[in-house]
């Protein structure tokens, strides 16, 4: 590109310098420096930087879960409901048959008979008196729980791996992100 116009200050029929922006295809412009009416040409070039970003596995992470079997004692109070029944002869004569009834925490329900004599009687023969009773009593009994444990295997650039047992903080970050398993690159 040359350019033969005139500079302003210049004398005629000397070369001229004249600074000239050349954009190129890379999306970079160089400042290129044109010498008119000569063959002598200086070029002044300007380079310019680029960076990229490569992106390299260093290692990785294989999470998964190990389940133990512990053994504890369950307790707990239980309670166990019976009934108490005891008869108690009582013999005597009624004029009516007396109604069932509580006195505390028993019942009483009376047993009647008529009997034959000259004259017809009614004749309390028993009561059965129910008490109710309520008793507690402990127990133990074995029982098998099962705990997990998280195991985390750090895989390094060739792919080998370490077992280690998961910190709880890293148990807590893993579900956070979550939980995958496998290993990652």
């Amino acid at each position: 590109m040359s350019d033969t116009s005139e500079v302003p200050g210049q004398q005629p029929g000397k070369p001229v310098l004249l600074d000239v922006l050349d954009p190129s295809t890379d999306g970079t412009s160089e400042v290129v420096s044109v010498a008119t009416e000569s063959d002598d040409v200086l070029q002044v070039v300007e380079e310019s930087l680029t960076v990229t970003k490569l992106r390299v596995s260093t290692g990785g992470m294989r999470i998964g879960t190990r389940t133990e079997v512990v053994q504890a004692v369950a307790e707990a109070e239980l309670d166990r409901y019976r009934v108490e029944v005891t008869r108690v002869p009582v013999g005597r004569v009624v004029v009516e048959a007396p109604k069932a009834r509580a006195e505390g925490d028993t019942t009483i329900v009376p047993v009647m008979e008529e009997r034959l004599v000259v004259v017809k009687q009614l004749f309390l023969v028993e009561e059965v008196h129910i008490r109710h009773v309520l008793e507690s009593h402990a127990v133990r009994e074995a029982v098998t729980l099962r705990r997990q444990h998280a195991v985390v295997e750090r895989l390094n650039r060739q792919g080998t791996a370490s077992a280690d047992e998961a910190t709880p903080e890293e148990g807590a970050a893993f579900a956070a992100e979550g939980g995958h398993h496998g290993s990652t690159g």
